[in-house]
């Protein structure tokens, strides 16, 4: 099975590396937000406190 990282050394910039990091924090943000209105029974905006 392949690896789910390269060898390649991480640079600034449109990369393949930037890409798939960004990615994988977007899951984790996107399953965390998930996670907190499925806790708290209320929208992430109203938990967060940005619509009242």
């Amino acid at each position: 099975m392949n690896s789910a990282t390269t060898g390649d050394p991480p640079a600034f910039g449109w990369s393949a590396y930037a890409e798939r990091v960004n990615g994988r924090f977007a899951m984790i943000g996107l399953a965390a937000v998930l996670l907190i209105e499925v806790v708290s029974r209320d929208t992430f905006v109203h938990w967060a406190g940005l619509l009242s």
